[in-house]
């Protein structure tokens, strides 16, 4: 590979990375052509980008995306498909309900909400955390309780409020 095509091949990742906040490093070595053709449409389907890239020239793609990518680089030896996506947790759960049946990919790293992950055991905290508009949802459910309990109260207190007063007007 001559060293333009590495350059444009690290600037197409690099752009990559800052396009998408999250991206999963998973282990793919093992898996046959259809069970790689069947990753790689269930990606397609649930809007995640797979890239099977060089562990050299995607390190060199962190560096170029100027984005603060810490402890990620441990996880890029052997062979490295990359899970780019806008949902952080959207990946990890793939990634589980898939290798229940293959036993692949394996979850090497990922960098999701601003942090790195390690390892193949932080999958299922991977798949557990919330994205900032499920958070954001929470936040608002919350909010609103309160006051659908005071209107519900009003409502409920406004046919009480008429019957009390049409039983002293049948009184008079």
């Amino acid at each position: 590979m001559k060293k333009t095509e590495k350059a444009e091949i690290i600037q197409e990742l690099a752009s990559k990375i800052k396009e998408y906040p999250h991206f999963y490093v998973t282990d793919t070595s093992g898996m046959n052509a259809a069970e790689t053709t069947a990753l790689r449409r269930l990606c397609y389907q649930k809007d995640v980008q797979l890239v099977v890239v060089k562990n050299t020239l995607f390190n060199k793609a962190i560096e170029a995306s100027e984005r603060n990518i810490e402890g990620i680089d441990v996880t890029l030896k052997g062979v490295s498909a990359i899970m780019f996506t806008n949902t952080g947790n959207l990946p990890a759960k793939l990634i589980k309900d898939f290798a229940k049946k293959t036993q692949r990919p394996a979850l090497k790293g990922a960098f999701v909400e601003e942090s790195v992950y390690v390892g193949a055991n932080q999958l299922d905290t991977l798949a557990t955390i919330k994205s900032k508009e499920e958070l954001l949802g929470d936040v608002i459910g919350l909010l609103q309780s309160p006051i659908k309990n005071v209107v519900s109260a009003l409502q409920s207190g406004g046919t009480t409020i008429h019957g009390l007063l049409k039983t002293l007007e049948e009184r008079n």
